[in-house]
């Protein structure tokens, strides 16, 4: 047996790292080939990250959107799994440096994906909340209902608004989903849930750098997300950058501040990257691997990387494939098919993405959809981004519970999940003296 308990073998190790969807996708095609594959991965679970937002939002609760990795590939004979975080690649001696010990690779694929990226801003990241993981999004979970029944208890009206308000960074599809979801529930839930607190004075700003929301998505759909928006009641903010943040006063770079004690940081991300590969002619902007067409690093035969992590450049994209889950996916199954061909010394296929489309809900009935051929916005949208959530959402247990929450919360106007299950406790203090700027 070989570190980490797993058999040497006659057939070509695959090491894959990160159980997202290319992790997974590529797992799958390689299950009953003629080559060992190990995941490793730091959790056991698979995250539907495209659903994080309705569990920050008692929506749904997180074992709906979370699948067991084991369970998705039981029964491939020479697949296993590893709980382990991977700290180095030896490039060199083709081998893993893990906190659960050392394994070498003939084949090595990195799906790492994403972590949230704030550009420096240390207070940001340590009193801003990100949105992920899971824990995270439980986190803000307990945050955002902590922070009502606080606002209960103050007789500062400074202090009850801080409370109530809100601040999203960042105008992609993540803020977008969130800032809707969170105005659905000052409309429908707060008021039932807190008869004694005017919920009307909570606000949710959505603050986007650049002149539009949504910017990777086509004009009609930002102007129409935006409007859906303003519908709700959303303050949309545009062309103003977040430069600060100390618990509860949000600093831009404009005179425009706000007072709120929940900042939700949605405004990048960077690649995962692990030691050992992180060398500056390898990376590209926001951590990215360079790779050719077939998934190679640069200049490595035997190194791969897929999804978020890598940055294939081609006319279409010239800075890689949009950071979502279908070109991880579309990777991850092109890179099983070319390694087996690696394997049988068949020549690779390039990849190529085919373009889905992209889609944002913004709340009930409403929804913006991206179809290569069409775009269409609006309530049929918005069953479409359902049924599309659903179809690809692993399990299907997972299906049935978010299909049976989603028809029990449109009908009851509710969500059940409001639910302080592990209290969030801030570990920094608000100075009491500053004054709010307006």
């Amino acid at each position: 047996m070989s570190s980490m308990n797993i058999p040497q073998s006659s057939f070509p190790r695959v090491i894959v790292i990160g159980g997202g969807f290319g992790g997974i996708a590529l797992a799958k095609k390689l299950s009953k080939k003629d080559i060992q594959v190990v995941l490793l991965d730091k959790h056991n679970y698979h995250t539907f990250q495209p659903l994080l937002y309705q569990v920050s939002t008692g929506g749904l609760e997180p074992d709906s959107i979370a699948y067991p990795i084991r369970k998705v590939l039981q029964g491939y004979p020479n697949f296993y799994f590893r709980l382990a975080e991977v700290s180095r690649i030896d490039t060199a001696l083709r081998k893993l440096e893990t906190n659960i010990g050392d394994i070498q690779y003939d084949y090595l694929v990195i799906a790492t994906g994403t972590e949230t990226n704030y550009f420096g801003n240390k207070n940001i990241e340590e009193k801003g909340m990100a949105m992920k993981t899971i824990p995270q999004s439980l986190n803000l979970r307990s945050l955002i209902l902590e922070n009502f029944e606080q606002a209960l208890l103050t007789d500062d009206l400074h202090e009850r608004d801080a409370l109530m308000n809100f601040v999203i960074v960042g105008g992609g599809p993540t803020g977008v989903e969130l800032a809707g979801a969170l105005a659905e529930i000052k409309k429908g839930i707060l008021p039932k849930d807190y008869p004694d607190l005017d919920t009307r004075r909570a606000q949710i700003n959505l603050v986007q750098g650049s002149d539009r929301i949504l910017p990777a998505m086509s004009e009609i759909a930002s102007s129409k997300a935006e409007r859906f928006l303003e519908g709700l009641g959303v303050h949309v903010w545009k062309d103003i950058r977040v430069t600060d943040y100390d618990g509860k006063h949000v600093t831009t770079d404009t005179d425009i501040s706000f007072e709120a004690a929940t900042l939700v940081w949605a405004a990048g991300v960077k690649a995962v990257c692990i030691k050992g590969l992180d060398a500056d002619d390898l990376l590209c902007r926001g951590n990215r691997l360079k790779v050719n067409r077939f998934h190679q690093v640069e200049g490595f035969q035997e190194i791969f990387a897929i999804g978020d992590v890598g940055q294939m450049e081609t006319e279409a994209f010239p800075h890689g494939h949009p950071m979502m889950a279908q070109p991880a996916i579309q990777q991850g199954e092109n890179l099983g098919e070319n390694l087996v061909k690696l394997v049988e010394n068949k020549p690779m296929k390039p990849f190529v993405y085919r373009d889905k489309g992209s889609m944002a809900t913004v709340g009930r009935n409403k929804a913006v959809v991206d179809l290569p051929k069409f775009k269409f916005q609006g309530v049929f949208a918005w069953f479409v981004w359902m049924f599309v959530h659903l179809y690809f959402l692993i399990g299907f247990r997972n299906r049935v519970v978010v299909f049976i929450n989603w028809v029990y919360n449109y009908i009851r106007f509710d969500r059940e999940a409001r639910l302080i299950i592990r209290p969030f406790k801030k570990t920094y203090q608000v100075s009491k003296s500053r004054k709010a700027v307006s």
